[in-house]
């Protein structure tokens, strides 16, 4: 392993606790909602409203629920101990993302992942409803929190059952010093610091073993840091010890690590690779699912229709529907009536996660996963909220929201109070002569003619979305298809920007840095490919309505942040790897060209990193981008279209191509993409190799002589 491995959570880092305060509140009779105590200190603020918010509407008609809400904190204000704001202040949006502070490659491309603002401080909360005829109402109410900067909140889910039921045994400060101290002596210092790559190859995987080398790697550092404290610890290259003593995961995606509380060993699975926006435990499927089944058995035309919400028409999918809201910075409201208040809070998060795709941010700072009446003053200050609600007086008031999501009917309704999109000059650009788009169903032509005939691939797309489920693909391969439909319409965005007002912020053009001499070819070209000008066309004015719609956004300008802060830690420059493995992909090329661009990719990705690069854009490829991108990493077409170039009639082709899939097949993460390459490719990349090493010996020999 090459240079030292870094923990996400090092053991010696000052900031080393991970639950911040402990909370709890409790119902009276006749004073409503009481914050009863706070550990380590008050969390500042409103202590009613906070006392609401972790005793929502209906609980005492439950058992048990659970709550997510967010708190923004201002890190400078933090030795001050200035209070906090309840999620939905709207200043947060102006805030500024965390500049890359110059101490690794590695940690200021993380930095380009972080939020637009301080970290949020994330609440998880559970409600326990406990009968008791000896008190009014025959019923005690009781609600405890956990607040943690870590998104992976659900985590703390066990550890809070088991506190809650000590809080209603012994009710004092102390049982919430124990769960405290508890939960921030949990030691995740030996899970690896991944770039953003790398986490995103591990997402995208399901290898159990996936960077498996960084864990072990990270243990033989500190099995060799303490040989001198402890000479019968094991050696570093000593595998089993290294399993049984220090744990190396059975699977790279979860790090496993345990908690002791209350004589109790609570086993606790963290997260390995998360993205922005995603925040606790959510499924995309069950989400997909609400509003795709009543959608799928009794289609229901949208009214009104809406030219950023329905891009193709009155039946446009929900999901569609949603993705443009959020995308267009929308009002959203998950009414979730009967439904316990856990339900619409994890909606609200699949929604975010769901337009982000780990690659747009924005959301989560504007969203309430529970909120209630008496917090609507300070959610109608907020634009573009995602709101999570269970009473039902929020479906009435059409003047709040502009789309509504009914969790209980599966049913969406855009207000008729939505504000109207005026032409832009975006839209009024195709609707020119000479970029008139044309219709595959006929001979009619205009916007309205190729959303019928689905050129934006969403109709196509979400039957691939279905099918996945009903085939129980699994939730990680249905975050990965919305994560490329995302990347596609970033993609897409970038080319409209171009054609119709000459440049884009939201791409950085290839600087090539080496000279055909040093052995590099300069291929030109960036972003997305189409197989047709004609193609190009009709997807960009079909596309046109929502695009414009996003560009005054803020998930659009941070973005553009994110762009440009990241560009100058990427490893590879020179060339647009996605663009041109795009062309190998989707493209009919003759020899010479392709010939051009196997060579500017094998000149072009050496080192680890670059390796890490190309099999990102390995992942986002799919064969058919007109079917909405269906291929998965490792799953579908893989290395196929690197590996093609073992067959192409140059032999130095073929060569250069056959060193780069051995350089891939000793990569850590490389080694699987190889395994999932066809047997034929295997033996044609083994026969390149061993020719050339046959003329190497040759070679040699004949200057001996």
């Amino acid at each position: 392993m090459k240079g030292a491995i870094t923990s996400q959570y090092p053991r010696d880092a000052s900031e080393t606790n991970h639950v911040e305060y402990i909370l709890v509140a409790s119902f009276d009779i006749d004073r409503g909602s009481v914050m009863q105590h706070q550990y380590p200190a008050a969390v500042g603020g409103d202590e009613h409203m906070l006392a609401e918010l972790m005793l929502p509407d209906q609980t005492h008609m439950r058992s048990q629920d659970w709550t997510i809400f967010f708190l923004h904190k201002d890190a400078a204000l933090e030795e001050d101990n200035e209070h906090k704001e309840q999620n939905g202040d709207e200043r947060a949006g102006a805030e500024q993302p965390d500049e890359p502070n110059g101490e690794t490659k590695e940690a200021a491309a993380q930095a380009a992942d972080a939020f637009d603002g301080p970290p949020l401080i994330y609440v998880l909360n559970l409600v326990n409803t406990k009968q008791d005829q000896t008190v009014k109402r025959g019923a005690v109410v009781k609600a405890m929190a956990i607040c943690t900067r870590h998104s992976f909140l659900h985590i703390y889910k066990p550890l809070l059952l088991l506190a809650l039921e000590q809080y209603f045994a012994n009710p004092a400060i102390e049982t919430l010093a124990n769960l405290y101290n508890a939960v921030n002596s949990m030691d995740l210092s030996l899970m690896p610091r991944l770039s953003h790559y790398e986490r995103f190859i591990l997402q995208s995987s399901d290898a159990k073993d996936m960077f498996i080398e960084k864990f072990e790697a990270l243990i033989a550092q500190r099995v060799e840091s303490n040989n001198e404290q402890d000479p019968a610890l094991p050696s570093p290259n000593t595998q089993h010890p290294l399993r049984s003593r220090y744990g190396l995961p059975r699977d790279t995606h979860e790090f496993e690590s345990v908690v002791k509380y209350a004589n109790i060993p609570v086993p606790i699975k963290v997260p390995t690779a998360l993205s922005p926006e995603t925040v606790g435990d959510f499924s995309l499927i069950k989400l997909v699912t609400t509003f795709s089944t009543p959608h799928t058995t009794s289609p229901s035309p949208f009214s009104p229709t809406h030219p950023h919400l329905t891009t193709a028409g009155t039946l446009t999918h929900p999901i569609i529907v949603l993705l443009n809201a959020l995308l267009t910075q929308k009002r959203i409201i998950f009414l979730g009536h009967n439904l316990p208040s856990s339900e619409v809070a994890e909606a609200v998060l699949a929604a975010c996660s769901l337009v982000s795709g780990g690659i747009l941010r924005g959301f989560t700072r504007h969203a309430f996963p529970y909120t209630d009446l008496t917090k609507i003053d300070d959610l109608l200050k907020v634009p573009g909220f995602i709101a999570g609600v269970t009473n039902p007086a929020f479906g009435h008031k059409t003047e709040w929201w502009d789309l509504l999501c009914d969790l209980s009917t599966g049913r969406m309704r855009i207000s008729n109070r939505v504000q109207q999109a005026s032409p832009t000059e975006g839209v009024l650009f195709f609707q020119q002569p000479s970029h008139m788009p044309t219709s595959q169903a006929g001979p009619t032509s205009g916007i309205s003619a190729i959303a019928a005939a689905d050129a934006t691939g969403d109709g196509a797309f979400m039957g691939s979305v279905l099918k996945a489920i009903e085939e129980r693909h699994g939730e990680n391969a249905i975050r990965s298809r919305f994560r490329r439909w995302v990347l596609k319409f970033t993609r897409l965005a970038a080319a409209f920007e171009e054609l119709v007002y000459g440049a884009s912020v939201l791409h950085i053009a290839p600087s090539p840095q080496k000279s055909e001499a040093d052995g590099a070819r300069e291929v030109l070209g960036h972003g997305y490919v189409w197989p047709s000008n004609q193609a190009k066309t009709n997807e960009l004015a079909a596309n046109a309505t929502r695009i414009e719609g996003w560009r005054n956004t803020r998930s659009y300008y941070n973005f553009i942040q994110d762009i440009a802060a990241f560009y100058a830690y990427q490893p590879v420059k020179a060339i647009d790897l996605q663009h041109q493995h795009d062309r190998l992909a989707n493209l009919r090329l003759g020899p010479a060209l392709a010939a051009d661009i196997y060579l500017a990719i094998c000149a072009a990705v050496q080192s680890g990193d670059e390796i890490n690069q190309l099999l990102a854009v390995v992942i986002n490829t799919s064969s058919d981008h007109r079917r909405g991108g269906t291929g998965f990493a490792g799953q579908g077409q893989g290395l196929f279209f690197l590996a093609y170039g073992l067959f192409h009639p140059n032999v130095d082709v073929r060569m250069q191509v056959a060193e780069l899939l051995a350089r891939i097949r000793e990569h850590e993460a490389g080694r699987h993409f190889w395994d999932d390459m066809g047997m034929f490719m295997k033996l044609a990349c083994e026969k390149v190799l061993s020719a050339a090493q046959a003329k190497k010996f040759d070679d040699e020999e004949d200057e001996e002589k």
